[in-house]
């Protein structure tokens, strides 16, 4: 079976890459990570929204395109080539998402259609630091939330959030707006600086739950499956263009009368790079196929994509640094922003170990219905 993107589907990612390739160039990116008032692109997020992008996978009866979850893959690998700066996973993988898997139709129809037009950037919140994955202190009574969630992605520029927290002794998903007067949130560090991360407090804020009473845990592990299959995109895309960059410097330094790239030791990196790349790509069309098709093979192929692209953007951000050598690890080259970005999304949305156990919990889970001991 071809998993492959159909022509309509690439010509849309040819479109997406010439628009990218002239609204956000390295130089863009960088601006944003030394800019310490924004942690975003603004520009870039407007223009994305007039395009419609942000309604790609939102059906068109609440304002999207309704094209559905491939093309939200392709342009999820082109946004990650470019390390867009921009809140598109967190509001579209995680909020919107949560929204059509459990949201009330008051609900999809109040927030989607500000979704699809660019005036709301949503977030989930979670972690409450270390710990268990998912311990949950946060409480809500009476339809109040109290508690605190660190780190929130683009929880720093947000205005709407999803809240993992506990009602009645059972965890729930909960949303709550971070206008209300009863939520403070302080701006964290982070490794990559063009995706921002905060502290979220809530002493009392007003929140409304999303699906059924008891069932946050089982909401959130649907939703994490959903979202890592995008979020795999995204680190193809990194991946592969990390490989782009490491080729043309291997082409152009010369080192000894010859092109570094001719020696053996550089051959090989530049051919692990591949090879990490490609499976990953190989294993993330899988996952797109089972998510829009809505696979039993969903769970499993998720963990697949989500783990082999982890390791492609990791290892290739790294050795992207290695072989353009000691410029490599020089603020003034571009290495480090992928490396800063590949960081960052190794962590969001569960880190590697949670996978792993994710992925063998798929795999027993696919003996034991097969039979097979």
């Amino acid at each position: 079976m071809n998993f492959d993107y159909s022509q309509e589907q690439q010509q849309l990612m040819r479109e997406a890459r010439r628009f990218l390739d002239d609204c956000c160039p390295a130089a863009r990116v960088r601006t944003i990570l030394e800019d310490r008032a924004h942690s975003y692109d603004e520009v870039l997020w407007k223009s994305v929204a007039d395009l419609g992008w942000l309604g790609t996978s939102i059906p068109e009866r609440y304002g999207g395109l309704g094209l559905g979850y491939v093309e939200l893959c392709a342009l999820a690998e082109e946004l990650g080539r470019v390390l867009a700066p921009i809140p598109f996973s967190s509001t579209l993988y995680f909020f919107a998402e949560a929204l059509m898997l459990a949201g009330s139709e008051r609900q999809c129809a109040e927030v989607l259609p500000r979704i699809a037009r660019g005036e709301l950037i949503g977030c989930l919140a979670t972690s409450e630091g270390p710990g268990l994955p998912h311990g949950v202190s946060c409480s809500v009574e009476s339809g109040r939330l109290v508690g605190t969630k660190i780190p929130v992605t683009d929880g720093d520029v947000a205005q709407i959030a999803l809240v993992l927290a506990k009602e009645a002794g059972a965890p729930g998903l909960f949303v709550v707006e971070l206008s209300d007067p009863a939520v403070t949130r302080s701006v964290l560090q982070s490794i990559d600086g063009t995706r921002g991360l905060a502290r979220l407090s809530f002493e009392g804020a007003q929140v409304e739950r999303l699906g059924p009473a008891g069932e946050g845990l089982r909401l959130l592990d649907q939703l994490l499956c959903r979202a890592a299959v995008p979020l795999a995109f995204e680190q193809v895309g990194g991946a592969d263009r990390c490989l782009e960059l490491a080729c043309e410097h291997a082409r152009q330094r010369y080192a000894f009368g010859r092109p570094v790239g001719s020696y053996q030791a550089i051959k090989h990196r530049l051919a692990d790079m591949y090879v990490k790349t490609q499976l990953a790509r190989s294993n993330a069309y899988y996952a797109a196929w089972a998510l829009a098709a809505g696979a039993a093979e969903l769970p499993l192929a998720a963990a697949t994509a989500r783990l082999a692209a982890d390791e492609a953007f990791g290892f290739a951000a790294r050795e992207n640094i290695h072989i353009h050598g000691g410029m490599g690890f020089t603020w003034e080259a571009d290495a480090h922003l992928y490396f800063r970005r590949a960081r960052h999304l190794s962590l969001i949305a569960g880190s590697p170990a949670a996978w792993s156990e994710r992925l063998v919990e798929a795999l027993l889970s696919g003996c034991a219905a097969t039979g097979v001991h």
